[in-house]
């Protein structure tokens, strides 16, 4: 079966594993991989940090194939075994709706059909398109997704990075995990490596019709890795402000003329209203400068019959449309929800809703959603969805910015200080809801709202996660220490249930930094070092990883936390075992079992030690199989099935079984292997669809060497 494992065929499938999809079974694919390449060479082979490594590991391994039949057969059934990877692309229309209201740009679209259909002659189709905040970029963008819809049958997708809760946006791989979620690509087949996303991004869009839209880019570094390989793909990227040196087609957005400003007018307010209001159009049109979202908002205060007094009161044009704008929105406000409206803006949030604002401007919730309402009507806030709003970026700038002037310091810091209080307390109780029974997480504060259960815990944090991830750094900001701690400790259900390691890593980076600074050495640090380390072994940055898991066990160690010290320990032995690096992971969990024994009776953490003890054994059994120390293996894994299984944990139990049927199948005892994949199937539902498919990948591997 040599020309099963051909070089090309085997550097591809080493790859793929290595670059790996998220989740446990990504993982035990990973680790099979690395056991047969030992077996195979010899000695360790450490997890390749690159495509020359990694074709480097693959020629190592198909130099041994042709002497060896045998091991080239199990290579072969190993390689057909690999679960079936997505190639399908998703046909989804993501673009939200263009506006009704859209006036002119009929040069700036024709530009933008001319690249998105001209010849393809070995260029990618790209466009820059670009313009100064609130002329209307964003809804050129939409006009074009709507005129050339047939133009795209495969789908066409759409990632706005304004909402999110970094000031410079997104980075690369979280660009590309946005997109793919959008193409179809589910949790457990997502690549957890920026090359793993980006040859998948590929892989999905080769030969496809379809339409990339990212808005609100920042930075060339973003969108690089979306440039398309394949002629049908266009790639439209979107910049409010100056743009970017990417190599597109740059197609600026002009403000509008006289002309086209009045027809927009027209659209939104009406012929009567326009005709009405002819002997203050000059000065109107003066104060917007053909900007499309000053425009829009002058129309709706038309509709609204503002007065020629506070028309004339708004002065003189300050050469900033949106600004202008907004303060004209702010002033046909009622002062209370002019007052709301700033005092929000403050922290800055990705998305508010009435929960939020009513903390902030300190009023009831019914009263902050029908001031939002009227924010929305003044053109100060977008709807987004499930209640929840945001501001334009420029808007929200200027709310904020206007705040202190208007309110005063000690109301801006009070406000800022009621929404992290609002966000503290929801998600606790949130985290408690998703793991009740975790020393991880804080009980429940007594005041707010309860969850009922573990998805309704993990949902809303999932829902609020761009707030808390910005709230971390606007709490660190306003010395509000022990607020940004806790938040970031509140993201651990997050990571662990729900795979957000992309979403949660500013947070957890910008915590550390600030518990090292304030709380060395504490619990509180080792704690959010451990959650760092966590987050950053799933994302395979393994060197940096391992530095928080040590700074975890130093501060747990410092603190005199034995539990926390044995379960720091336990995770520098599970970044081991992922870097295939056997013998280190080996030492690592035998040195975490032996912290774990000394909790005695009486002592934190006394109940949990049984358990820790059995995950421990596991762990155990996982390394030495790597090490082909089978029989040892074995047993330990024995063990720590038959522990799961009186507890009555079923899929931890169908773990292990899983773990021991890899072993047998290495030692060539594939009867057995056989049996124990089968009791670890009977014990998963339909749920644990990644978890069946590598057993049946299994089960093809060991059917294939009886």
């Amino acid at each position: 079966m040599l020309e099963v494992v051909a070089l090309s065929a085997l550097t591809a499938f080493l790859t793929a594993a290595g670059n790996g999809a998220a989740g446990e079974m990504g993982k035990q694919l990973l680790l099979t991989t690395g056991a047969l390449a030992r077996r195979t060479l010899g000695r360790e082979a450490p997890l390749p940090s690159g495509p020359d490594e990694w074709r480097s590991l693959a020629g190592q391994v198909h130099a041994r194939l042709g002497g060896d039949p045998q091991l080239a057969d199990e290579w072969a059934r190993l390689v057909r075994s690999l679960p079936e990877q997505p190639t399908e692309l998703a046909r989804a229309r993501e673009l939200p709706s263009a506006t009704r209201y859209f006036t002119d740009r009929q040069k700036v679209l024709k530009k933008l059909k001319r690249e998105a259909t001209r010849p393809a002659a070995g260029r990618p189709r790209v466009a820059l398109l670009h313009g100064p905040p609130g002329v209307g970029t964003t809804e050129v963008a939409l006009r074009l997704g709507s005129e050339l819809d047939s133009r795209f049958p495969d789908g066409q997708f759409y990632a706005d990075l304004r909402d999110t809760s970094g000031g410079h946006g997104p980075d690369p791989a979280t660009v590309l995990l946005r997109l793919l979620r959008q193409m179809g690509v589910t949790p457990d087949r997502m690549p957890t490596t920026a090359p793993g996303r980006e040859q998948l991004y590929r892989r999905l869009t080769a030969g496809r019709r379809a339409l990339v839209v990212v808005d609100h880019a920042s930075s060339v570094a973003q969108v690089r890795t979306l440039v398309p390989a394949t002629p049908d793909v266009f790639l439209l990227v979107v910049v409010s402000g100056r743009p970017f040196a990417l190599e597109a087609e740059r197609v600026a957005v002009p403000a509008l003329t006289d002309r086209y400003a009045v027809q927009m007018m027209r659209k939104v307010a009406g012929r009567q209203e326009i005709a009405r209001a002819r002997a203050r159009m000059p000065g109107v049109l003066e104060h917007c400068a053909g900007n499309a979202y000053a425009l829009k908002a002058e129309a709706m205060s038309l509709l609204a019959e503002e007065t020629v007094a506070q028309q004339r009161a708004a002065g003189p044009s300050a050469r900033h449309p949106v600004r202008d704008a907004a303060r004209r929105a702010c002033d046909r406000l009622g002062p209370e929800t002019a007052r709301l409206v700033r005092l929000t803006a403050l922290g800055g949030w990705p998305a508010i809703d009435a929960y939020l604002a009513a903390a902030a401007a300190d009023v009831g919730p019914q009263e902050a959603a029908r001031m939002l309402e009227d924010a929305v009507a003044a053109q100060l806030l977008d709807f987004v969805a499930d209640g929840r709003y945001r501001f334009r970026p420029e808007v929200g700038r200027y709310l904020a910015e206007t705040a202190g002037p208007e309110h005063g310091v000690a109301e801006c810091s009070a406000a800022v200080e009621r929404a992290l209080d609002a966000l503290l307390n929801r998600a606790l109780h949130a985290a408690h809801a998703a793991l009740p029974q975790s020393w991880r997480t804080e009980p429940a504060p007594d005041a707010g709202e309860a969850y009922p259960d573990e998805a309704q815990g993990v949902a809303v944090l999932a829902a609020e996660v761009g707030n808390l991830v910005r709230a971390v750094s606007v709490a660190e900001e306003h010395q509000h220490i022990t607020t940004a701690l806790r938040l970031a400790r509140a993201l651990w259900p997050l990571q662990l249930k729900a795979g957000y390691w992309d979403e949660v890593l500013p947070a957890l980076r910008a915590a550390a930094r600030c518990a090292d600074e304030h709380q060395p050495r504490s619990r509180t640090a080792a704690g959010i070092h451990f959650q760092l380390a966590h987050c950053l072994g799933e994302l395979k940055q393994g060197e940096e990883a391992g530095r928080s898991a040590r700074a975890a066990v130093e501060c747990e160690r410092a603190a005199g936390h034995v539990r926390g010290e044995a379960s720091s320990v336990e995770l520098l032995g599970l970044l081991s075992l992922y870097q295939l690096r056997w013998e280190a992971a080996y030492e690592r969990f035998t040195e975490a079992e032996g912290i774990y024994r000394r909790i005695t009776p009486g002592q934190e953490g006394e109940r949990d030690v049984a358990r820790a003890l059995a995950l421990a054994e596991r762990h155990q059994g996982r390394a030495l199989r790597g090490l082909g120390r089978f029989a040892e293996s074995q047993r330990l894994l024995e063990s720590a099935a038959r522990f799961f299984g009186e507890q009555g944990e079923d899929y931890n139990r169908a773990r292990a079984l899983t773990d021991l049927a890899d072993t047998l199948h290495d030692a060539g005892e594939n009867a057995e292997a056989l049996t124990k994949a089968g009791e670890a199937e009977g014990l998963l539902t339909p749920a644990a669809a990644p978890h069946l498919r590598y057993l049946a990948g299994l089960r093809l591997r060991c059917e294939g060497g009886r």
